[in-house]
């Protein structure tokens, strides 16, 4: 199949109505739109309400007073410009501002703000960080998509993690084995590259962000099995998105599509309190019993999966939400704090968990670990208002 045409002017979407094109040209102005042809056609163009559609195309609530541009506080994580270390064991290396999506929803939206400068073209200070760093056996490439990177650029990164000895781990945060399965199974050179730097000692991880079961199309389990066959392990992780996934028969069709097609499934997130992403997000409460209906209705392998919320203090696994009461545990923790367990009162219209009254006794703000980092503290945020729909 041949490699799909991008598409970066809605204009050119002559699906969608001139009136409605004219109203979300505006968003497109301010956040970066991207899509390609072989997306587009898993659209169902006659549903307004298309989870697919949802995904991609700009939506008019992206422009309500809503959130913060970094809601889990990355600023205070860099170390070095490019370079987070946020958890001992784990680095982040932010290798590309380019996605082959632009998800609507996305956590980073503040990337795609033709203001803001966070990856770095030189990642050198990082992995100058990583070598001097012995504790960190685990490199994530995010961005922005790490598979959005040429070949050659991706594989000088990978030997040059796989000179250091004490990286064991290096794993890639990807749309593409949905959005563009063909950029994987037609590149041989990539899917070499991978053979090469995955060893039953050292491998390399696809972290994939597979939303709706209806992206793992043909095309996307022959790119599954070509990252399989190269030596790679895929697993999967995904907010739950009001209006694309929030239910849990979706839900549950995802965990078993994953894990038929060998995809582990890993995280499903809380969505974040980012600016422009008011339209998915979803009460703490609502989130947690569609997690658990959905997971009633899959094998224990798509039980492995974990709600979480990626605070600015840690991952935070929801246990339980039962009685007006939030049952919490640090899953991960920046301060030490894994393994702690809490119990919170949980409001209805609570969403994260900075809502949860009592929450500041567990966490205080970090301050910034660096000078050398982000326009995005610069940028203002917006408030969060006192509620959310429903």
């Amino acid at each position: 199949m041949a490699q799909p045409k991008y598409i970066t002017d809605i204009d050119k979407l002559a699906a969608i109505p001139e009136d409605e094109r004219r109203r979300l040209k505006r968003i497109t102005e301010k956040f970066v739109f991207r899509v390609n042809d072989y997306y587009l056609n898993l659209i169902d163009w006659n549903d307004p309400e298309d989870p697919i559609r949802k995904l991609v195309i700009p939506n008019e609530g992206e422009l309500l007073e809503y959130g913060r541009w970094d809601a889990s506080d990355e600023d205070t994580n860099y170390v070095v410009p490019g370079c987070q270390h946020k958890y001992r064991s784990t680095a982040l290396l932010i290798v590309s501002e380019v996605c082959g999506a632009y998800c609507r929803y996305c956590f980073r939206k503040r990337l795609f703000r033709a203001d803001v400068k966070e990856a770095m073209s030189d990642v050198e200070p990082g992995l100058r960080y990583i070598a001097e760093h012995p504790e960190i056996n685990n490199v994530l490439l995010t961005g922005g998509d790490s598979l959005i990177l040429a070949t050659p650029k991706l594989r000088s990164i990978l030997e040059r993690l796989r000179a250091i000895p004490h990286v064991k781990i290096i794993r890639l945060g990807s749309k593409l084995p949905v959005f563009n399965p063909m950029r994987i199974y037609e590149d041989e050179a990539l899917l070499e590259t991978i053979r090469e730097h995955s060893t039953p000692e050292q491998r390399i991880y696809v972290m994939a962000h597979i939303n709706h079961p209806r992206e793992i199309t043909p095309e996307a389990k022959r790119g599954f099995e070509a990252l399989h066959d190269a030596g790679a392990i895929v697993v999967n992780q995904t907010p739950v998105l009001r209006g694309i996934n929030d239910d849990p028969a979706v839900l549950g069709e995802l965990l078993d599509k994953l894990s038929w097609a060998g995809v582990t499934p890993y995280y499903f997130f809380v969505n974040r309190p980012v600016a422009g992403n008011s339209d998915f997000v979803l009460p703490l409460e609502r989130v947690y019993r569609i997690v658990e209906e959905a997971k009633a209705r899959t094998s224990g392998l798509g039980k492995r999966v974990r709600l979480s919320m990626s605070h600015t203090s840690g991952k935070i696994e929801i246990l339980a939400i039962e009685s007006g009461k939030a049952y919490l545990k640090y899953h991960q923790s920046r301060d030490g704090a894994y393994g702690t367990f809490m119990i919170l009162d949980c409001p209805k219209e609570a969403a994260w968990f900075d809502d949860l009254p009592g929450n500041e006794k567990y966490w205080k703000k970090p301050a910034k670990r660096t000078d050398a980092v982000v326009s995005v503290n610069e940028l203002p945020d917006v408030p969060r208002p006192a509620r959310i729909a429903k």
